[in-house]
């Protein structure tokens, strides 16, 4: 299961100067002081614990010598220690992605200079359900993922996953915007057309091309490859990796996944009690939504009369002949 576990706010990159010391690079620098061989600090994580807070964690105590943001923002209070805490009186926004670049130093003149990237807290994800899936690719049109808005809030941070691209399941990462209660919100798996463009303000009909929608929120994930397929997985993920939805395809009903990456995401949802079988256990692909008849027209819906989300295949239909609606309230229409 360590591929659902890759994803992080971003990459950290460290440089640590001990006294004249050559430098090293990585999360798990353990540099020496000569002569008494005292440990020098080493830098251990950078985590936006609030929407107003971000917290560095060090091995020692150090103490800031500066800090920097980018894009930038400046604190109004920063708290030494072994957690360094960088408070804000008014946050830089949800779900923002900035770079720190901070520069430390321990009781014993130690320095410690760490530039890492990383996402800030955003308390506003709105509950979200998968609503429409295609998984079939005719260009100008492609595969998407729809999902539909529960409440007003705010995307940023929000990820979506897709277990079938299993050596970089993480897709997508919603930029920091604005919607709507009952928002339709369309994820293009591939960008077709040049008119193609994600739509970040409160223009709805700012993106062109196939399936964009004039009413609702359009976003393209770059390049032509393929991402989604009739047996995957699909999960969101917030900060926290808590499971926002899921829902699990199958083109066959048998008794298990022929893939492992697939065996480990239902065993993952599962635990998360996001997707069962109808008799509440770990999902077999006979258990998943069958996808067995898809088309380009005919797209994987949830059925949007249902209040409640069972977390099951129940949910779901395959919708008639040319009735896909991406951007728009699921058609009622059934292939079968």
């Amino acid at each position: 299961m360590k591929y659902l576990y890759l994803v992080l706010a971003g990459i950290c990159f460290v440089l640590c100067t001990v006294c004249s010391c050559a430098t090293e690079t990585g999360g798990e620098i353990a540099g020496k002081i000569i002569g008494n061989k005292s440990e020098a600090p080493v830098f251990l994580s950078c985590q936006a614990v609030s929407e107003t807070e971000i917290n560095f964690r060090f091995s020692l105590p150090v103490k800031v010598v500066s800090l920097y943001f980018s894009p930038e923002i400046k604190p109004d209070e920063v708290e030494n220690g072994s957690t360094v805490r960088v408070i804000f009186n008014k946050g830089p926004g949800p779900g923002e992605r900035l770079t720190a670049d901070l520069l430390a130093e321990d009781s014993k003149g130690n320095t410690i200079n760490v530039l890492v990237p990383f996402l800030t807290r955003n308390n506003r994800i709105p509950p979200l359900r998968i609503n429409e899936l295609r998984t079939e690719y005719s260009k100008p049109k492609c595969e998407f993922i729809e999902l539909k808005t529960l409440r007003a809030g705010n995307l940023g941070a929000l990820r979506v996953f897709i277990a079938g691209n299993n050596k970089a399941p993480m897709v997508y990462e919603f930029p920091p915007v604005e919607v709507a209660n009952g928002e339709y919100i369309t994820l293009h798996l591939r960008t077709t057309e040049e008119s193609n463009c994600d739509e970040l303000g409160s223009n709805l009909d700012e993106s062109g091309g196939a399936d964009s929608s004039p009413t609702a929120r359009d976003f393209w994930i770059p390049g032509s490859a393929k991402l989604l397929h009739k047996t995957d997985a699909i999960y969101l993920l917030d900060q926290d990796d808590c499971v926002v939805d899921a829902v699990m395809l199958s083109e066959s009903a048998d008794p298990w996944w022929s893939k492992d990456y697939f065996a480990e995401a239902a065993e993952f949802l599962f635990n998360a009690g996001a997707w069962k079988s109808p008799d509440g256990k770990m999902c077999s692909p006979a258990d998943a939504v069958s996808s067995s008849g898809t088309t380009l027209t005919r797209t994987i819906c949830r059925d949007e009369t249902l209040t409640e989300n069972s977390g099951t295949a129940a949910d779901w239909y395959i919708t008639a002949n040319s009735s896909a609606t991406p951007g728009k309230p699921n058609n009622p229409k059934r292939y079968n």
